[in-house]
């Protein structure tokens, strides 16, 4: 052989070798992020790079698997094993350890990646995918709603982070039961330095809820800052204290059973078996992710926000603001007493927009009424006026003249009985636990029923409170109720009422299908729920109750209901999809609200969380968090961490001894930590207040320059300090503002404040 030709031969091999050497691994970048990932199909670095040296996120020994498989029957991971890319057309193809081959495309975007799987083969008992985990270095901020690593210092000011770009892909983790977060404690330090955890615990321990399980006040029961409160598992801390981040997709037309409790560690809410509704074309296909990674200090406004409007996201606006702008944090009036002559003039010099009339008691969802809650005829008067009573509608229009809209306090999805889809007639469209057969005909008078299957008979109904009230069944349109099973054949339902909620007795003949609803709980959320359809229209009936009554704000109480038919965050968002989908349809520009919880399901949707009140959020006179619970700190730990704003409650209440230096406090800590706020207004005791017009003007003054955004990051993290108090005084005009620290009743260190460009 020519001497010659053997070189060429031996160097187009090592070229070879060489091009396959640096196909080991692709790096992608955006405007702030630049990641690589492995020919494993491993993520191995994660880098800031708006700095030099480019810092470094990802553990050394821990690479993160840019997509893993969840096998549902064995509860097992699949990880990939090989990757191949073809930059052309942007397509990642991973290789998994049974076999599958996934299709992924990876677009790079100015400021965000998009991650979308484009299609699965080999699939078989792939219940689930899920993106990740991807693990980070940072140890400081978890936010486990919307799954972002956040390090807040001035030395690092780096966040990482994921949002879902369709419905059935959610903020959490594949093993999730219901897909829905336990609700629990985890032991988490935000600094080493300031808060080092005892030698009693360590990071990533997880400890049940205070209280006795149904009073939600008593659950907060941690002051300690590394006991952090979780409300989902889009973030996860290791032993070390590093967070990660997951987001996953579900294959939700099979059938399956879960075992859930949102509280499972608490004999009130132990967990029930639940057969989920399967719904066909709801599919992990096409799942698809934004991972992004940006300076924390302008990740919000700069990067988030951007993926929601170029996603076409959900993006609600107050005043021609996104909610979660911090400018368009604003708070609400809240009534009581039932005397509203002067609510709607008191709430325009407030600066406020929202009215929360929440003296007027608990909307219960009825299609009965097609939404007309006061009449067809608006007949009905319940706001009572010094000067004659009136209809939400024309209380409506009233607030609509000084653009102010109004609200109410729905239990979310809670049939409660009495209404159209739950008795006397109920509806086929409910949500049961478990479906049994009738195993002998019985008559309108028999109370021995036999069932052909007593698994899970004995569970009384729901995972939360386990009201022995709502343990029921439906056959036909008939509700039965019932406690406990026999434990030998022939299985015979115990203490059996017949016709339950007013339905009619019936006879019912073998083979007849026995349905265990599942229910809400009792203390007045009495209620059966929905399955997914009912659901849909149940939401788009909250559309039609704004449209026709005036309606634009809601306070859903038992929002955590959602999570009932097993389909967790997926039901959420397809709660608030269909609602504010019907809204636009109806012309309804914008529907405020808050609710009971807060999930990655809501988290675009919903605009302020201001759930409890009084001085378990925060105390103004002790100036503290919570001063008879740490709901206030966790709260304010939760929300802060996950870019949303933090409430107080209805709280605050202007009395005959409220003064003006109490609201001063209260506006400098809404706004230096960014929070919002129910301010409850009875009349007669705001006017009996001497100081009520001077309050009206603080409060005012401090609204005013926060829609003008004239709070520089400086400022708020001073006003943010309890400790420290401070006079708010506006310029000549309306752009400026001067803020005082006030130390010894004096006014002291002058600090002028403009209006932002923009706002």
């Amino acid at each position: 052989m020519d001497r010659h030709y053997l070189k060429r031969i031996l160097l187009s091999g090592a070229l070879a070798l060489t091009a396959l050497h640096l196909c080991a691994q692709w790096d992608f970048k955006t405007d702030y992020f630049k990641i690589r990932i492995s020919n494993r199909g491993f993520i191995t670095s994660m880098k800031n790079s708006t700095v030099r040296p480019q810092r470094e996120f990802s553990p050394a020994n821990r690479p993160s698997p840019l997509m893993q498989l969840y096998d549902g029957v064995r509860k097992i991971y699949y990880e990939p094993v090989k990757a191949s890319y073809k930059a052309t057309e942007q397509l990642l193809t991973l290789t998994y350890t049974n076999g599958s081959v996934a299709r992924i495309r990876i677009a790079p975007k100015q400021k965000y990646f998009r991650l979308q799987l484009l299609s699965l083969s080999k699939r078989e008992g792939i219940e689930a995918i899920q993106w990740g985990s991807y693990h980070t270095s940072i140890t400081n901020l978890m936010g486990e709603i919307i799954g972002v690593a956040r390090d807040t210092s001035a030395a690092v000011n780096y966040a990482i982070g994921m949002l879902a770009l369709n419905d059935n892909t959610l903020g959490g983790q594949a093993t999730t039961v219901g897909d829905a977060a336990p609700f629990q404690y985890i032991i988490h330090t935000p600094d080493t330095k300031r808060f080092p955890l005892p030698d009693s615990l360590h990071e990533g321990q997880v400890f049940s809820l205070g209280g006795n399980g149904i009073s939600d006040v008593a659950f907060y029961a941690h002051k300690e800052p590394w006991y952090r409160i979780l409300y989902g598992d889009a973030a996860q801390i290791d032993n070390a204290g590093r967070i990660s981040i997951s987001y996953q997709s579900r294959d939700r037309s099979k059938k399956r059973e879960v075992f859930f409790s949102l509280i499972p560690h608490m004999p009130a809410n132990i967990p029930n078996h639940i057969d989920v509704q399967p719904l066909p074309g709801v599919d992990y296909i096409g799942s698809s992710v934004a991972l992004w990674g940006s300076p924390d200090s302008t990740a919000l406004m700069d990067v988030i926000r951007n993926i929601v409007l170029a996603e076409k996201l959900p993006y609600p606006t107050i005043n021609g603001k996104w909610v979660k702008d911090p400018a368009a944090f604003v708070p609400d009036a809240m009534t009581a007493g039932n005397l509203n002559d002067s609510i709607i003039a008191y709430t325009s010099r407030l600066g406020f927009k929202a009215i929360s009339l929440y003296d007027q008691g608990f909307i219960r969802p009825d299609r009965g009424n097609g939404g007309y809650i006061d009449g067809k005829h608006f007949e009905r008067k319940p706001i009572k006026m010094t000067a004659g009573n009136v209809s939400h509608k024309a209380f409506s229009e009233l607030a609509a003249k000084k653009g102010i809209i109004i609200g109410r306090t729905p239990i979310t999805n809670a049939l409660a009985p009495g209404t159209m889809d739950a008795s006397p007639v109920p509806s086929d469209s409910l949500c049961y636990q478990q479906k049994r057969l009738l195993a002998r005909g019985i008559s309108t008078t028999d109370t021995v029923i036999i069932v052909d299957d007593p698994r899970y008979l004995e569970e009384i109904a729901s995972w939360e409170g386990h009201a022995a009230s709502l343990n029921m069944i439906k056959i036909g349109k008939e509700l039965i109720h019932y406690l406990g099973v026999s434990d030998k054949v022939p299985y015979r339902l115990l203490n059996v009422k017949r016709g339950y909620w007013k339905t009619t007795p019936a006879s019912h003949s073998a083979g007849d299908t026995v349905y265990k609803l599942q229910v809400t709980i009792n203390y007045g959320y009495d209620g059966i729920i929905p399955n997914m359809q009912l659901q849909d229209e149940i939401a788009k009936y909250y559309a039609d109750l704004c449209k026709i009554n005036g309606l634009a704000y809601y306070d859903f109480d038992g929002q955590e209901f959602l999570f009932n038919n097993g389909h967790g965050y997926y039901s959420t968002k397809r709660f608030f999809h269909k609602m504010f989908e019907r809204a636009k349809v109806l012309g309804v520009p914008y529907i405020r609200f808050t609710g009971a919880t807060l999930s990655e399901g809501s988290w675009h949707y919903q605009s302020i969380w201001n759930v409890g009140g009084g001085k378990n959020l925060y105390d103004a006179d002790t100036r503290e968090w919570g001063s008879t619970t740490s709901q206030g700190k966790d709260l304010r730990d939760v929300t802060y961490a996950n870019f949303f704003p933090v409430g107080m409650g209805g709280n605050f209440p202007i009395r005959k001894n409220s003064t003006v230096e109490q609201y001063e406090h209260v506006q400098a800590i809404s706004v230096g930590v960014g929070t919002t706020y129910s301010l409850t207004l009875n009349q007669k005791d705001v006017e009996a207040c001497p100081q009520k017009d001077a309050i009206f003007s603080v409060i005012r003054t401090w609204e005013d320059a926060r829609a003008a955004n004239a709070f520089p990051r400086w400022v708020k993290t001073l006003l943010s300090d309890p400790a420290k108090s401070w006079r708010l005084e506006a310029g000549a005009g309306k752009n400026t503002w001067t803020l005082y620290q006030v130390v010894n009743g004096r006014k002291t260190q002058p600090i002028v404040l403009q209006r932002a460009p923009g706002y």
